[in-house]
């Protein structure tokens, strides 16, 4: 039941989160419409939807405290597969087959993860977390974790290789420390609520800083993602790699697969490669959506209307000044 009820938060708050996504986007569509261009941080539906993406965080927040690493994670598809159809609806968006597919691959995917997914008590004291921290799989584990991240830093800072997976990679290894930071904190705060006090524990601060510094640095990588490519490329792999960075930091620090039966890890691991495949379904060939704005109304140009040819043909000798133009003009040219 408390597994069920970590699943069920965890499947909600990335629904909502897909909910405040499409109300950020309307949100920016009604500002580019207006005749006066106003900040997006004035709008109320904005800041609606700014705080339902909140409450939609904070909601996965707590579901770590109820379910398994490799359990919540990979949940993440649902806001995916949220945004998809929620996006027909309230965005005038055209469902497409790649959607009704890429949607049913989703869907039996969670199913599979949900039915397999490891049963493992999910309250964690300080003291566990301490034993965790120590453990040489997890030493064994960071070392070669920061091995990488190191290497890939390299030729990001003195190579400028800022290529798309090279970004997301950083991204997915920082993403590992941040799940594990949060699933300690996330138990550690539920198990004190329940009267079993674990705040007073140093552990629980070191986690709380870990978590904080990891995840600010994989948003900033994130975001020199989201802005050197299109987010049709970022949003799958990035997903792809955060669900595998996560279910691997499960099982190494938490040890959440140790008593599973092979069965259910293959079929856990397939349901895991459904939901990839329908994310990569959904977000192929989606085309990205420009705001309409000219850059220049001609129907303000005085003396030219708003069909009226601004610029001499690219194969004439004029080409590159407008037409009609004055003595002075002429001259510059």
């Amino acid at each position: 039941q408390t597994q069920l009820l970590g699943v069920l938060l965890a499947a909600a708050s990335n629904f909502l989160i897909s909910v405040s996504l499409t109300i950020q986007k309307c949100s920016h569509l009604q500002l580019a419409c207006q005749a006066e261009l106003k900040p997006y941080y004035t709008s109320k539906l904005w800041w609606c939807g700014i705080t339902l993406l909140g409450l939609g965080e904070v909601g996965n927040f707590i579901a770590y405290g109820f379910a398994p690493v490799a359990l919540v994670a990979p949940l993440g598809c649902v806001s995916v597969i949220g945004s998809a159809f929620i996006s027909v609806l309230f965005l005038k968006k055209t469902m497409r087959a790649a959607d009704i597919l890429g949607g049913t691959l989703t869907i039996t995917g969670t199913y599979l993860l949900v039915t397999f997914a490891p049963n493992v008590p999910q309250e964690l004291t300080a003291r566990q977390v301490q034993n965790y921290l120590v453990s040489w799989p997890f030493l064994v584990y960071s070392i070669l974790e920061i091995i990488t991240f190191c290497i890939l830093l390299y030729f990001y800072k003195r190579k400028a290789v800022k290529h798309i997976m090279v970004l997301l990679m950083m991204v997915a290894l920082l993403a590992s420390l941040t799940v594990i930071a949060v699933k300690a904190v996330a138990s550690m705060i539920t198990l004190s609520a329940k009267g079993k006090m674990q705040l007073t524990y140093p552990v629980f601060y070191i986690m709380i800083v870990l978590m904080a510094t990891s995840c600010a640095f994989q948003v900033k990588f994130l975001n020199q993602a989201m802005h050197l490519y299109e987010a049709t490329a970022v949003v799958p792999i990035n997903f792809v790699f955060f669900t595998t960075s996560a279910i691997i930091s499960g099982v190494v620090f938490y040890q959440e697969f140790q008593s599973a039966a092979l069965l259910s890890v293959f079929m856990f691991l397939f349901g895991c490669l459904l939901s990839f495949l329908g994310v990569f379904v959904i977000a192929r060939n989606k085309r990205q959506e420009h705001l309409q704005i000219p850059f220049i109304d001609c129907g303000l140009i005085p003396g030219k209307k708003l069909t009226g040819k601004i610029q001499p043909d690219s194969r004439s000798s004029r080409y590159g000044t407008l037409n009609n133009e004055d003595d002075s003009v002429k001259s510059q040219s």
